[in-house]
């Protein structure tokens, strides 16, 4: 099977290749087939922007479409970035300034209260138009700098088991990642669906 991931994002399409290859989904990336496809993404939640993002392209290519709308929440900020983690502080604003931003704002808040989660919610839609949603979270800890040099995002401020994502292989953070939860959701629903 072939799907277009509806995204502009290099990182998040190799997370989709990489974790869909082994349920023998191919990934074709947006750029390839709606080079000029930018889709607003002013829904109020994951699941409406996910959405909104993979029913765009579904309706311009009649073909199976994923899309992935995905941020950081983090308890001390009540939530924020969370939908406009991508936005914050301006969306060309570079990681390492949204970073900084965010260790501003956490500087009086002690380890055991920079708890923080990120969330995946992926929308699948198949050429029939059928709509498939997965959801995944992944809890950990904001910490005080910015640690690693993989991944992509936020992926060096985010903790779990003492290494931030960034400072984990691209196994290790798929086995535990928001995204990589979601994703192994989705290719089992799928499966299911195909049956």
């Amino acid at each position: 099977m072939n799907v277009i991931a509806a995204t502009g994002n290099a990182g998040k399409l190799r997370e989709f290749a990489r974790i869909f290859a082994p349920f023998g989904i191919e990934v074709t990336a947006q750029k390839d087939v709606l080079p000029e496809l930018s889709v607003e993404e002013n829904g109020t939640s994951f699941a409406e922007n996910a959405f909104l993002k993979a029913d765009a392209v579904h309706r311009l290519t009649g073909r199976a479409a994923v899309a992935d709308d995905s941020g950081l929440c983090i308890d001390a900020l009540e939530g924020a970035p969370g939908v406009y983690s991508a936005r914050y502080c301006g969306e060309d604003t570079s990681y390492s300034v949204k970073m900084q931003h965010l260790l501003e704002e956490l500087r009086d808040v002690p380890e055991k209260e920079r708890t923080a989660r990120f969330v995946s919610h992926i929308c699948f839609i198949d050429e029939g138009g059928s709509q498939i949603d997965a959801k995944g979270v992944c809890e950990g800890l904001i910490g005080f700098k910015p640690c690693g040099n993989g991944g992509f995002g936020y992926d060096p401020l985010f903790m779990i088991n003492g290494k931030t994502f960034a400072e984990l292989s691209d196994s290790e953070k798929d086995a535990c990642s928001h995204r990589g939860k979601a994703l192994r959701i989705l290719a089992e629903k799928l499966e299911q669906h195909h049956r």
